[in-house]
């Protein structure tokens, strides 16, 4: 529709749609940063959606039976806080639209989860959007089959771009959508055929409806300038079984004498000629960030519509019995069961006086065996490697369209895929997720592993054959640099455990930390019990501690993660037999060890000693524990520096000299050293 036919026939419509076009125009603007053009072309469909068809209330951000909106294209930000102030809700004051991109602004230039009431994800990365909103949508159907559809019943909208159906994190997210038939997804597709190199066809000719419906996706199709279309759209899109997407024909820059249809409206200012032109075409006399009172009354009411069905809803829940509504207030406060860590405990004290040798991530899977009976929350899954990563539990079930009570999902080769649907299900509320690939194939994960990080969501990922460990598969399935990676993220704990008991205490701290994600690196080989004397403590959330204490006059300290620590342990052995007081750090956490007070890492790190670091990957990282926290230049690093190889295990841990053997014949040569400098000193 063109935009006089829009003013002259739908009037009302017009006036709202306007105000969410010139709130953006303006902050961006007065920020000298951002993208115009999408909120331009986007705001006759949010209006629509809003207006008519999005369950929510303005007052209350939280109430858990709400739709959910997420705006994948977070470039254009600006829609989501215009809609937010305008429909009232408290956290976006006029202020905060001025503020736009300012310091301290809850406006960031992208949507940032947490910042404000109604911003339900963290955005801006192209395709991570579209890829999480399948978890929300999973989320909502196994709540619904946990708690009945008296308490949940909503719907997962979306507005998307021509770069998030780019992305290839999009293929898997839809795939995995059809799959599920998750019929309470609806994406709405900005189709205004403009990237920042200019037209889409100029990089892309994909058919993007046959895309969609090859993938199992019902397809609707609208002008995304013409009210009736876009309702009628999503109105049928709301009965389909299947996913939906909406294409929303639409105007980048919509109106905009000079740059609509053009890369020139996409992520820059109007400038202040072009502005006065638009208030001119939009018939908008008013000044900047200026809101007609009548017409943000409007937005207003449409904010408070849902309040009827919010109170409707908490009457149906205060309706239930008090277990269930102790059951639904707890797992969507992401707390944990009375009981459960004394569950954790009697597994561990059955484990260390069985002292079993087992792999990790055997290890884990049994330590699952126990969480999975005890949290009806958790929501497992695996990217097609369920029988390496031992992800699944007894009586678990298939999460799919005729189970929905099933806890585990079958993701497929989509390890960027799960990792986004498990920030979904986590975002969502009132689920658990965790998800199992090989460790290198993190690589393929990282994109949402790095927002579990910034949105800080209790995922956990299970990443097993984490090292050379792992054998014949050789350098291309071997992990080298991720341990490092994955260190290197703010806000993600990264374990290594070295046995089942440390793998017990790990998970503890994965499914009770409310607010960061964690990464188990786990092995493909054997490893023995090293804690057979049973400690009620949980010792790993300390993050490091001492496994071993020295026998003789201490003069060296091993530190170890994971396997090596086995390798820690046997070169103590030896060492010690030779009147060598050595010590044994067991380092399973590096984050929560750098986490805990100096007195405590002065006590398991003291100074004066040799130190020798082991870990069967890169040594990035490791001189912070090797020459800081009161450590020396008598200190070395046996580990990985190349790639690996193919060989079997035993092989391959001599061949790149990852044996105790070689940790003291280290160890004598770092003594040597401080000895002949001792006495030059002496």
């Amino acid at each position: 529709m063109e935009l006089t036919d829009l003013k002259t026939k739908h009037p009302e419509h017009w006036k709202k749609a306007t105000a969410l076009r010139m709130l953006a125009i303006d902050a961006v603007q007065a920020a000298n940063s951002g993208h115009p053009g999408m909120p331009m072309g986007m705001a006759d469909v949010a209006t629509v959606l809003f207006e008519k068809h999005l369950k929510f209330d303005a007052s209350a951000p939280d109430w858990a039976d709400r739709d959910r909106f997420i705006l994948s294209a977070g470039h254009g930000s600006m829609l989501l806080y215009g809609l937010l102030h305008l429909t009232g809700y408290a956290d976006m004051t006029i202020e905060e639209i001025r503020n736009f991109r300012q310091p301290g602004a809850k406006t960031a230039g992208h949507p940032e989860y947490g910042y404000a009431g109604g911003i339900e994800i963290t955005t801006g990365p192209l395709g991570q959007g579209i890829a999480t909103s399948v978890g929300m949508a999973m989320g909502e159907a196994s709540m619904a089959a946990r708690f009945g559809k008296k308490l949940v019943d909503h719907t997962t909208y979306v507005i998307a771009g021509d770069g998030c159906l780019m992305e290839g994190i999009s293929q898997e997210a839809i795939g995995l959508a059809g799959k599920q038939k998750l019929g309470k997804l609806i994406v709405l597709w900005d189709n205004n055929g403009i990237t920042i190199d200019g037209a889409v066809e100029n990089a892309d000719l994909t058919d993007q409806a046959r895309r969609f419906k090859a993938s199992g996706w019902s397809v609707f199709q609208c002008d995304g300038h013409d009210p009736d279309s876009i309702d009628a759209a999503i109105s049928a899109a709301r009965k389909s079984r299947k996913p939906s997407l909406v294409d929303c024909k639409t105007h980048i820059g919509f109106g905009s004498p000079n740059k609509q249809d053009s890369s020139a409206a996409h992520g820059a200012p109007m400038g202040e000629e072009e502005i006065v032109k638009l208030r001119e075409v939009y018939d908008w006399p008013h000044k900047a960030f200026v809101i007609p009172k009548d017409i943000k009354a409007e937005w207003e009411a449409i904010g408070a519509a849902g309040a009827t069905a919010r109170a409707e809803w908490e009457a149906r829940l205060a309706e239930g019995s008090e277990g269930l509504q102790n059951r639904f207030a707890r797992v969507i406060a992401n707390e944990r069961p009375k009981g459960f860590s004394g569950k954790i405990n009697r597994f561990k004290e059955q484990i260390s006086q069985d002292a079993p040798k087992m792999a990790t991530r055997k290890s884990s899977e049994a330590v699952l065996g126990v969480i999975n009976k005890a949290l009806s929350e958790t929501i497992g899954g695996s990217a097609d490697l369920t029988g390496s990563n031992n992800t699944l539990t007894e009586g678990m079930g298939v999460f799919e369209p005729g189970n929905r009570r099933g806890r585990y999902v079958n993701y497929g080769i989509r390890e960027h895929g799960m990792a986004a649907a498990m920030n979904g299900l986590a975002l969502h509320g009132g689920c658990l997720p965790y998800g199992g690939t090989f460790m290198v194939f993190s690589d393929y994960m990282r994109g949402a592993m790095r927002l579990s990080s910034l949105m800080g969501l209790p995922v956990t990922y299970v990443l097993t054959h984490d090292s050379i460990g792992l054998g014949e598969d050789g350098p291309t399935h071997q992990p080298v640099e991720h341990l490092a990676m994955m260190r290197a993220t703010p806000n993600l704990n990264v374990f290594r455990p070295a046995d089942t008991v440390e793998t017990a205490e790990a998970w503890e701290i994965a499914v009770t930390s409310p607010s960061t994600p964690s990464a188990l690196a786990l092995t493909r080989q054997g490893l023995p019990t090293l804690r057979t004397d049973h400690i009620r403590k949980n010792q790993v959330s300390k993050g490091a501690y001492v496994l071993a204490r020295e026998e003789n006059e201490r003069r060296v300290i091993l530190m170890a993660s994971g396997s090596e620590v086995e390798i820690a342990m046997a070169a103590r052995t030896e060492l010690e037999a030779k009147g060598i007081g050595t010590r044994v750090v067991s380092m399973p956490c590096w984050e929560l060890f750098e986490a805990q007070e100096e007195d405590y890492r002065r006590k398991v790190l003291p100074g004066k000693a040799v130190r020798v670091g082991i870990e069967a990957g890169a040594r990035m990282g490791w001189d912070r524990w090797l020459t800081g926290e009161r450590g020396n230049k008598y200190s070395a690093f046996i580990g990985m520096e190349s790639f690996g190889a193919s060989a079997p295990i035993d092989a391959l841990y001599q061949k790149f000299g990852i044996t105790a053997d070689a940790v003291v014949a280290q160890v004598d040569a770092l003594l040597a050293q401080q000895d002949e400098a001792k006495l030059k000193t002496s």
